[in-house]
């Protein structure tokens, strides 16, 4: 993806993140290159995706509130509005939400990994019943780093974890 899709690029603690807007909706949050440059929000909706993805890095008991674009698929919608239940801090096995949603581990995980927002549709909190599990369809290395240090980020700011 080229920087010209993004109508913000920002420095976080957690890398470099690319803040895709569509039709005054977030579309997409990217973790991208340290060497992709930052571009200021001049959109209104990227500013205000901007802010809260600092709040939350500032507060991670902070709650997203941002106009989404839709879930590509009604499956996905409906993990997206479970993966939002999950309290900041806690955590829930991909078994339990595919229990709660009448579906399958397996079917749970690949919402998770096609999630286009991260950090705002709290993917990271869920967890295989041994493990970590995957982030981002990586089973190893950085992006399951990445999601042990957003838990420990979590974890860190006092927010109970279950």
């Amino acid at each position: 993806m080229t920087a010209t899709a993004w109508q913000a690029v920002i420095d976080s603690p957690f890398g470099r993140l690319a803040i895709r807007i569509r039709e005054d909706r977030v579309a997409g949050i990217d973790w991208v290159g340290a060497d992709t440059p930052l571009e200021p929000p001049v959109d209104p909706v990227a500013r205000e995706a901007v802010a809260q993805l600092r709040a939350w890095c500032a507060d991670p008991a902070f709650r997203f509130d941002l106009p989404l674009a839709p879930a590509a698929t009604p499956f996905q919608a409906r993990v997206r509005v479970a993966l939002c239940a999950i309290p900041p801090g806690e955590m829930r096995s991909y078994g339990d939400l595919a229990r709660a949603l009448g579906s399958s581990a397996r079917a749970v995980g690949g919402a998770c990994r096609r999630n286009p927002v991260p950090l705002v549709v709290p993917c990271h909190r869920v967890v295989a019943r041994h493990g970590l599990g995957g982030f981002g369809g990586a089973v190893e290395g950085e992006p399951l780093a990445l999601k042990q240090r957003l838990l420990d980020h979590e974890r860190a700011a006092g927010v109970p974890t279950r």
